[in-house]
């Protein structure tokens, strides 16, 4: 296997880059990425995209996370667009999708009250009409005041729910990063059912096995920046006489960062290989979550301590890249609830 990045991708790469590095504000930044077809990369060109796989837009979400970049690039696409690609009809691609290279948002709800990325979801869909009538509740769901569409694990199958539809009611809950995060309530709203009818335990995985990749791409690029800033600080800030960099005992915890980022990147990089060539990924998924959800945050903390009184200023870029580590290790369930599903999977009981 050779997990190097191709030659496409590190063109997709170069020009997120690119952009990310202009200092663009929010929605300046989402229009750029928009207009650089960064968002349809794997939208097929019947619907005005570049036709190319999930690869490709997993390398977007690690640039964007390696700048932090408040956008909601992981929701729609690592949660919407490759999750509705890979279960949804050619006719409700077209709806579900239309505009999303034009900057049309997308999310999906990964978490019921207390029960992250349920694998039998308690919200029950039955059938109303030509859609499915969807009722239950959830929480985390990222950016669902702007989308158009949210996508909903329920006990019949994934449901793409239109944000507006009657009988969706939305209540803001808040998040380390400040990033827009809501509850959602569901009672009777009414959507498209994705996938085999007859599969929906299939279809609800492939949410799953669709988001955890792209949170493992968005978080190998969130901690890669945040090491890179934390780098370029101790080689200019001065103590002594000398760089901070000099010092053994920072010279060592830094270290130490570097071993989390780079078996992060290694975790991350091979479910996101196997994710794409459609191999049996859950083993790497597991492993993945479970070292966001738990080596992730305290490595941020190490780099806020290497900055002193500057880390913990909310205007300096650490801030940002610290408090999305939080979000998504919350969203993930937490490093508790992570360990027992690889120990799970590590055990014959």
């Amino acid at each position: 296997m050779d997990f190097a990045r191709d030659e496409t991708q590190e063109e997709v790469a170069g020009v997120a880059a690119d952009l990310l590095a202009r200092n663009l504000g929010a929605d300046e930044l989402w229009s750029a990425l928009a207009g650089a077809d960064l968002l349809s990369l794997a939208l097929p060109e019947r619907l005005g995209g570049s036709g190319l796989g999930v690869a490709e837009a997993l390398t977007v979400l690690t640039e964007v996370g390696r700048a932090a970049a408040p956008v909601p690039a992981l929701a729609t696409v690592g949660f919407g667009v490759l999750p509705v690609l890979a279960l949804a009809t050619e006719a409700q691609q077209g709806t579900i999708l239309a505009g999303v290279g034009d900057g049309a948002v997308l999310t999906a709800a990964l978490a019921e009250p207390g029960r992250p990325f349920p694998e039998t979801p308690t919200a029950t869909a039955v059938a109303a009409g030509d859609g499915y009538a969807v009722t239950g509740s959830f929480v985390a769901v990222p950016y669902a005041d702007r989308a158009r569409y949210i996508l909903v694990p329920t006990d019949a199958g994934v449901v793409a729910l239109p944000a507006d539809a009657e009988g969706v009611t939305l209540r803001e809950s808040p998040s380390s990063a400040a990033s827009p995060e809501f509850s959602l309530r569901l009672d009777g709203a009414v959507g498209s059912l994705l996938g085999d009818r007859d599969d929906s335990a299939s279809a609800v995985a492939t949410l799953y096995r669709l988001a955890i990749a792209s949170i493992g791409a968005y978080a190998d690029g969130l901690i890669s920046g945040a090491t890179e800033l934390t780098a370029h600080h101790l080689s200019e800030r001065h103590q002594f006489g000398k760089p901070l960099a000099t010092f053994q005992a920072v010279s060592q915890q830094i270290a130490d960062v570097y071993v989390t980022a780079r078996t992060l990147h290694v975790a991350a990089l091979s479910s996101m290989w196997r994710v794409a060539e459609g191999l049996d990924a859950a083993d790497d998924l597991d492993v993945t979550a479970y070292w966001i959800a738990a080596e992730l945050p305290p490595a941020m903390r190490v780099l806020h301590h290497l900055h002193g009184g500057i880390g913990v200023d909310e205007t300096y870029p650490l801030h940002r890249y610290s408090s999305t580590a939080k979000d998504l290790a919350r969203l993930l369930g937490g490093a508790s609830y992570r360990l027992d599903l690889v120990g799970a999977r590590c055990s014959s009981i």
